[in-house]
């Protein structure tokens, strides 16, 4: 890895939680992830677990270097156990409240020079860090899902972002292995704003029968060289996240964002895509298998 050896605490060890850990551990950092819920943390370490020898498998990495990379990584209930992280990692549901909530708590518990940050996808990091005593320390970090297999991290400065903790930032990720973006905090950043849209609109596409999934997934696919439909990506961020986001953006920019019905329907039904095993595809082992519109 490059540069100095970082104590990463990860705060929430849901999805994002776990493939941000696997990343980290990998390339050299010491990771602690902290949830409040010790089945959550059980289920996570088994995850990372998983995903690490599942890299062993596919030869992305060696047997002595997944070995390390598992020892690494701890799990803990008690914040106290991140008191000498370097950064910090929120990684709980997209909730302004919860979020504010987490970030105050970690605050209290590391140490001043430690970089505090942010995985959201779309909320406002400038208000994220407005609750802090120093918010200049503070940036987003938002990660893609499979964290640890996704090359991009935007790195979202909010207003009071200094010089000091974007680099910081930047040099975290490209420890990562990883490209990182630096935007400026706007609704949406630049990610989630454009892959919304276009999954929006893939979904309006379909609810009104001018395509199949399928077809509508391949035209991106073969035509503009996406290496992922944009139906099939909706179901691998989570369908409940996209439309949070879009609630969002809504809210934020206008009626141009309002969300498909589709959507709606299919997360009140509980079809929330690949970790459901269902959404706009039939999901088998984290593997696509058919359109629902095909079954």
């Amino acid at each position: 890895m490059t540069g100095n050896t970082e104590h990463v605490a990860i705060l929430g060890a849901g999805t994002m939680g776990r493939g941000i850990a696997h990343a980290a551990a990998v390339v050299g950092h010491d990771v602690t992830m902290r949830d409040v819920d010790e089945d959550v943390l059980v289920a996570a370490a088994e995850a990372v677990d998983g995903t690490i020898s599942g890299a062993v498998e596919r030869d992305k990495l060696d047997a002595d270097t997944a070995a390390a990379a598992r020892e690494r990584v701890r799990t803990t209930t008690d914040l106290d156990d991140c008191a000498d992280a370097s950064i910090v990692i929120e990684a709980v549901p997209e909730d302004l409240d919860l979020k504010t909530s987490v970030l105050d708590e970690a605050v209290a518990a590391v140490g001043e020079d430690a970089l505090i940050t942010s995985n959201t996808s779309s909320l406002p990091v400038t208000e994220l860090a407005a609750s802090l005593d120093d918010p200049s320390r503070f940036c987003g970090l938002h990660f893609f899902n499979p964290a640890y297999v996704m090359g991009l991290v935007e790195v979202v400065t909010a207003e009071q972002t200094s010089d000091t903790a974007r680099e910081h930032a930047v040099r975290f990720v490209e420890s990562l292995e990883k490209e990182a973006v630096v935007v400026r905090d706007a609704p949406g950043f630049a990610s989630s704003r454009l892959g919304v849209t276009l999954g929006a609109e893939a979904m309006r596409m379909l609810e009104t029968g001018a395509a199949a999934t399928a077809d509508i997934d391949a035209a991106m696919e073969l035509g503009y060289r996406h290496p992922m439909g944009p139906l099939e990506l909706s179901d691998v961020v989570g369908l409940d996240v996209r439309l949070d986001i879009l609630e969002h953006l809504r809210e934020e920019l206008g009626e141009r964002f309002r969300p498909p019905e589709i959507l709606r329907r299919k997360v009140r039904a509980g079809h929330l895509g690949q970790k459901s095993g269902r959404g706009f595809y039939v999901w088998e082992d984290g593997e696509a298998v058919r359109p629902v519109d095909e079954a």
